[in-house]
């Protein structure tokens, strides 16, 4: 089946997430790619909305992390501040999905401005929950499209911790977490190597290497072995499609 780049993003996201995986989840692909696989092969994903929602099971689309259709059903509600102390900062998160304006070499993720801080081309959203996400949860995965000023070999500004300059960088300044696992675009898979570079790892279906790294900023490394993920199924899009995201606010790119 013919599928978009959103949705293929999505569903390679959603596979990289485990059964009994506690999520901190977002908006946009990173939330349709955590009810994917809730839906799919990971039953027992618990999704936890920093605006206090615990096991959420929402019944559409939420907009945002306050809308109030991931309550209903939900196991249960507390408040911001205990989110992210007693749960987050406390190490009972498994798992972060965030995407990000920038991604660097190392992992590090720009969500503030485009430019020099102080005079910046463009001002980014920022942080929202993502800087502690980085920190704190076990392991996390971005999503985000791949183009060139997507990947610079170093960010403008640094809104979310990867490896910092390198993994024995991010060791030091003692962050909890683990850092980003996986970078899942809409050309391949990026995953860390020993000093926390991403290494080209995985290429979608039709994709090529030259065609990966004419859209990244740096000498990126390629894997001595690249596997090619599997399309999009058939149940997997229909999924996103009619139950997850009907109106393709997301998922139409």
């Amino acid at each position: 089946m013919p599928y978009t780049a959103p949705e293929l993003m999505t569903v390679n996201a959603a596979r990289l997430l485990r059964n009994s995986d506690k999520v901190f989840v977002g908006v946009g692909l990173p939330n349709l790619a955590c009810n994917l696989a809730r839906r799919t092969h990971a039953p027992d994903l618990l999704m936890i909305y920093e605006a206090g929602v615990i096991g959420a099971r929402p019944k559409r689309l939420p907009l945002s992390i306050g809308d109030p259709t991931l309550v209903s059903g939900a196991t249960a509600v507390c408040s911001m501040y205990d989110i992210f102390t007693l749960y987050l900062q406390r190490g009972n998160v498994d798992v972060g999905v965030l995407g990000g304006a920038q991604i660097d070499r190392f992992g590090n993720i720009n969500a503030t401005v485009i430019g020099e801080y102080s005079h910046p081309i463009t001002r980014l959203p920022g942080s929202g929950g993502s800087m502690e996400i980085a920190a704190w949860a076990s392991r996390f995965y971005i999503i985000t499209p791949h183009q060139k000023r997507r990947f610079p070999e170093r960010v403008d500004f640094r809104t979310s911790a990867g490896f910092l300059d390198g993994r024995a960088e991010r060791e030091a300044k003692c962050l909890r977490g683990n850092g980003p696992q996986a970078v899942v675009t809409d050309l391949g898979i990026l995953e860390p190597d020993e000093n926390g570079e991403l290494v080209l790892t995985a290429l979608h279906p039709g994709i090529s290497v030259e065609q990966v790294r004419a859209n990244t900023g740096w000498e990126l490394k390629i894997s001595n072995y690249i596997r090619v993920t599997s399309p999009p199924g058939e149940e997997e899009l229909q999924i996103l499609r009619e139950e997850l995201d009907p109106q393709g606010i997301y998922l139409k790119g």
